[in-house]
């Protein structure tokens, strides 16, 4: 089911450690996913390529507005959660409270840390801390 991909922040780390246990490589990724459209999709799969094991970082609703405005999000987090839980390339999706998933990677400790190809790599939240383990950073175009 769906609604089981969908984990709890303070629980993801438990569940991870398990998967890390029998030897999975965790990719983790991050973003509002607000209107789903063909660019998530093909970037999901390709970030899925990258390891055993996809996690999102869902921003939630209050992290958006303090973002992108008042006006977004334009999907509540419960919907946009389910909606990337449906999706077979993704393992787990978390929902964070913050602007940026830093909290959540230090928790996650993934093997690849990915964002799209709009990202240059040196700017991507969180690679201190996934290089500070000799994890990878990446972008997809």
């Amino acid at each position: 089911m769906a609604n089981e991909k969908i984990i709890n922040f303070d629980e993801i780390e438990e569940i991870i450690q398990k998967d890390k246990e029998l030897g999975k490589k965790i990719v983790f990724t991050n973003g509002c996913f607000d209107i789903l459209h063909k660019g998530h999709i093909t970037y999901l799969y390709e970030a899925k390529k990258l390891g055993d094991i996809l996690i999102i970082g869902l921003n939630s609703d209050n992290s958006i507005k303090r973002i992108k405005g008042e006006k977004r999000p334009i999907l509540p987090e419960d919907e946009r959660a389910f909606i990337l839980s449906a999706l077979e390339m993704v393992d787990y999706v978390v929902i964070f409270e913050e602007d940026t998933p830093y909290e959540l990677i230090k928790r996650v400790k993934p093997d690849v840390l990915v964002k799209g190809g709009d990202w240059d790599v040196k700017n991507i939240v969180g690679r201190d801390i996934v290089e500070s383990y000799n994890g990878k950073v990446l972008n997809i175009p």
